[in-house]
């Protein structure tokens, strides 16, 4: 933290604080991506199972779609939330050197 001429610190609390607050809502953002990943590799085992509990016999496409998509918003997930470590500790250097610049990578992607 560095002091500038009149004596007030040119690396404020809270802009730590809303760039922590941005990282941490772009960490939740990639959770529920991953989270609705899980779901949708689950699915036709869900279908399945309330089949079976109806005493119907429900029969499900066998070509798997529903697990690749899964697996990709997985993967999407985890991406979001590298970035948004990437992101995060960029800005965080950018602040303490008093060098910011706002950056639109993560919402253009």
């Amino acid at each position: 933290m560095e002091l500038n001429n009149n004596g007030s610190s040119t690396y404020k609390p809270n802009e730590h604080l809303a760039n922590e607050r941005t990282y941490l809502a772009w960490v939740r953002t990639g959770i529920g991506i991953m989270a609705f990943g899980f779901v949708v590799v689950n699915f036709s085992l869900f279908v399945k199972q309330i089949g079976l509990a109806f005493g119907t016999n429900i029969k499900t496409p066998s070509h798997g779609y529903s697990a690749i998509i899964g697996i990709l918003l997985v993967a999407f997930g985890v991406l979001a939330i590298m970035l948004s470590y990437w992101q995060y500790r960029k800005t965080e250097e950018q602040l303490k050197n008093n060098t910011y610049r706002p950056s639109t990578v993560l919402t253009s992607i």
